[in-house]
């Protein structure tokens, strides 16, 4: 393998480490996304439940806002570009499940991508190995 061979490896490598970090990033970002749209869809529900109840609204710094909520079936809904709609509470639930499907959808195709790259990376490894082990002199000591 010639010296330019081996630099081409070198950034192959290199981009496939940050490809791969890239990943694991999504794949957290996509885990978070999961968890809130999970505890979201818990709340309604517990809402549905109790529609009058105490609670605290986060105003910054950790500084809370005590307040009760009296609850007419109805929930806002981010859906992304700014935009929100107002739902009553079975609707939101079956918009956030759909999301919830999507998500681990994008985490199942995160996966195989990410166990694709690490398959890559240590194949290249192992070339570079190789390349090392080729280019090293023979130790007549031993």
């Amino acid at each position: 393998m010639s010296e330019e061979q081996a630099q081409q490896l070198m950034q192959q490598m290199q981009m496939l480490e940050t490809y791969f970090t890239d990943l694991s990033q999504r794949e957290g970002t996509f885990l978070n996304v999961l968890k809130e749209a999970t505890a979201a869809i818990d709340s309604i529900r517990s809402l549905s439940q109790k529609p009058e109840s105490d609670t605290l609204i986060p105003i910054g710094m950790g500084t809370y806002l005590p307040t009760k909520i009296s609850s007419d079936k109805k929930i806002v809904l981010n859906i992304g570009a700014g935009v929100a709609l107002e739902k009553d509470f079975p609707s939101a639930i079956n918009y956030l499940e759909a999301r919830i499907k999507e998500i681990e959808v994008a985490l199942q195709d995160t996966a195989a991508k990410k166990q694709e790259a690490a398959a890559r990376l240590e194949q290249g490894r192992e070339q570079m190995n190789q390349l090392m082990q080729s280019v090293q002199p023979p130790n007549p000591g031993k």
